[in-house]
């Protein structure tokens, strides 16, 4: 059981890094004066999903769960 509790901290500790990375690189969510003027509605803005921007997200949701899942199981004490 030592092996893997050693395993599942090392990849919780890449999942740390990784999402603390990739939350860094997002923008804000503020649309600023853009917004008002209706420039939010453009083609980058309308599909956001199948950018770079939407696959940061995407990741995002993914690593948290994640970094939830390790964190509950790291905390049982039946790796201990």
């Amino acid at each position: 059981m030592d092996i893997l509790k050693i395993v599942l901290t090392i990849v919780y500790v890449i999942d740390c890094i990784a999402l603390s990375v990739v939350i860094l690189m997002q923008e804000g969510k503020s649309a600023g004066l853009g917004a008002i003027a209706g420039a939010a509605d453009t083609y980058w803005g309308q599909n956001k999903g199948r950018s770079m921007e939407g696959g940061l997200v995407k990741a995002t949701r993914i690593m948290s769960v994640i970094f939830f899942a390790l964190s509950i199981v790291l905390s049982m004490n039946f790796l201990a």
